[in-house]
C-alpha cells in the first residue's frame, strides 16, 4: 500500500540556559528551557536521506546560547520571537518555527544584617534561591508572517481554608460523598493563556508586566470568590484575566482538585471541627475548561500536555 508523509518536525529540545546580566555589583538571572521544533520543506530526507534542506539540532542549540549573548534575555517571549524569527528567515527551506519556553524563578537571599561589612551580611546582590511555586511557560509559533504566542504556567499551588462549599450534585446507589458546606479548596493551577498579538504591525505586549498581572488577577479570583465549585472558581480566574488584560483573548486551566478530607477522631473521642484534615495526592477530580473573549475562536489545544 502506497504511504506519504504527514505532519513532521524537527529541532533540539530542552536547551537549557542561564544568562547572567551583570549590573556593576547587581546581578540579575533567567534560567530557560528552550526547546526548538522546526518544520517545512523537509519531505527529501524522510525519502531518501538527503539533509540538504537540514540545519542540524546542533546548530540550532548553538543558535540559542549565541543569542542569549547577543539578544540577552528580556522575557521568555521576546527571546522565544528572536529565534522562531531568525529560523524562518534565515533559512530558505524551514516555513514555520515552534518555540517553546520554561522559564525558572530566582529570588535573592535576603541578608542578615544590610550594616555589616562582611560578605553573606550584607544585602547580597549575587545570591539567588529558586523559587519553588511555579515554572513560567511560552510557547511562540512564526510561520513568517504571523505569530502565535500562547503563555502560561504550571505547577503553582494554591489554597482556600475556607469559603467553598459542595452540595445539591447528583446522588446515585454508588454516591457515599457527604455533602460539604465549608470545606478546604485547593489545586495545582496548570494555565495556558493566547495574546490577540499576531504581527508586527501591531504594537507588542510587555510580556513581563503582563505576565506579572495575569498571575495578581488569576489569584486574586481564586481568593476573592466564595466557591460553590471548583469549575465556578475556574471561571472566575479565566473571566477576571480576560476582562483586565486586553492583549489576551483566550485562557485555558487544568485545574486538579487536591482533596483534603476530613479525619474521623470520634475513636479517640475527639471532635474534628474542620481542623484535621487527611491531603489525599489520588485519585484527584480534574476540572478543565476555556475561558473566551466574546466573539473569539479556541485555539489553545484541549490537552495541554500537547502544548
Amino acid at each position: 500500500m502506497p504511504t506519504i508523509l504527514g505532519q513532521n518536525q524537527y529541532g533540539k529540545a530542552e536547551n537549557r540556559v542561564v544568562k547572567i546580566t551583570r549590573d556593576g555589583a547587581t546581578h540579575h538571572i533567567k534560567d530557560l528551557n528552550v526547546s526548538v521544533a522546526l518544520s517545512g520543506d523537509m519531505d527529501e530526507v524522510h525519502y531518501s536521506g538527503s539533509n540538504a534542506n537540514v540545519l542540524p539540532t546542533d546548530t540550532t542549540k548553538n543558535t540559542v546560547f549565541a543569542f542569549a549573548k547577543e539578544h540577552g534575555i528580556e522575557s521568555a517571549e521576546q527571546f522565544g520571537i528572536h529565534l522562531a524569527r531568525h529560523f524562518v528567515t534565515s533559512q530558505e527551506p524551514i516555513q514555520t518555527a515552534r518555540i517553546r519556553i520554561e522559564e525558572y524563578a530566582w529570588e535573592r537571599i535576603e541578608a542578615s544584617d544590610a550594616n555589616s561589612r562582611f560578605i553573606g551580611s550584607d544585602e547580597v546582590k549575587h545570591s539567588f534561591v529558586r523559587k519553588g511555586q511555579e515554572t513560567r511557560l511560552t510557547q511562540i509559533t512564526y510561520d513568517g508572517e504571523k505569530w502565535e504566542v500562547v503563555s502560561g504556567l504550571k505547577d503553582l499551588v494554591v489554597m482556600n481554608s475556607t469559603n467553598s462549599e459542595f452540595w445539591g450534585y447528583v446522588k446515585d446507589k454508588y454516591t457515599t460523598l457527604k455533602e460539604a458546606h465549608d470545606r478546604i479548596l485547593a489545586t495545582q493551577v496548570s494555565g495556558r493563556w493566547r495574546f490577540n498579538w499576531t504581527d508586527d504591525e501591531q504594537r507588542m505586549p510587555n510580556w513581563e508586566k503582563s505576565y506579572e498581572q495575569t498571575r495578581k488577577h488569576m489569584l486574586q479570583a481564586f481568593a476573592e470568590t466564595y466557591s460553590l465549585s471548583l469549575q465556578q472558581t475556574l471561571y472566575q480566574m479565566g473571566s477576571r484575566i480576560i476582562n483586565n488584560r486586553s492583549e489576551i483573548d483566550e485562557v485555558r486551566f487544568s485545574l486538579p482538585n487536591k482533596h483534603h478530607f476530613l479525619v474521623d477522631l470520634e475513636p479517640f473521642g475527639l471532635k474534628n471541627d474542620n481542623e484535621v484534615y487527611y491531603a489525599a495526592d489520588r485519585p484527584y477530580g480534574l476540572i478543565e475548561a476555556t475561558i473566551l473573549r466574546d466573539g473569539c475562536e479556541p485555539k489553545i489545544p484541549v490537552d495541554l500536555t500537547n502544548l
